[in-house]
């Protein structure tokens, strides 16, 4: 497998990582399916959102996939009124990723980056490598590291069906 931006990055920083490639669906890119497929608790593999601030600009979350992005609770910690996702067509451009592929470790970047706090209980997690189909595996500790970020409360719950 060719190297990601973000896995030559961990090498430079000297951080150990782990990584697993697994068969994705560009029509249905959604984390619980590639936790279910992949035998990974859901809990464990963090989306990473590029969001959109009226007042900072692009700025990234990335929260567990059995959480929602709690948007009042970015938009108040990273001083915004208004926050959005980045649209698709603005994604590759502002970030240097594609949907699917998105990763906080590597963009043109270097945007404010907000972790959710409920990686301080796990002892890894799953973000993307930057490449669909791609899961990189290490500690909050590392990561923060390389992204500089803030560990916040930022997700919550589903609502029930």
């Amino acid at each position: 497998m060719k190297k990601t931006k973000a896995m030559h990055k961990l090498e430079r920083h000297g951080i150990s990582y782990g990584w697993i490639e697994y068969s994705y669906d560009p029509a249905n890119l959604d984390v619980r399916k590639i936790a279910e497929d992949n035998r990974i608790e859901v809990s464990h593999i963090f989306k990473t959102l590029a969001i959109e601030g009226d007042k900072t600009g692009l700025l990234v979350a990335v929260v567990p996939g059995h959480l929602k992005l709690n948007r009042k609770a970015l938009a108040k910690a990273s001083g915004n009124k208004k926050i959005s996702l980045v649209s698709l067509d603005k994604l590759e451009k502002q970030t240097g990723y594609i949907r699917g592929g998105c990763c906080p470790i590597g963009m043109k970047s270097n945007p404010p980056i907000y972790i959710d706090s409920y990686a301080k209980e796990l002892g890894f997690v799953f973000v993307n490598a930057g490449r669909r189909g791609v899961l990189l595996k290490l500690r909050l500790e590392d990561l923060l590291k390389v992204v500089e970020g803030e560990v916040m409360d930022l997700g919550e719950e589903y609502p029930k069906a």
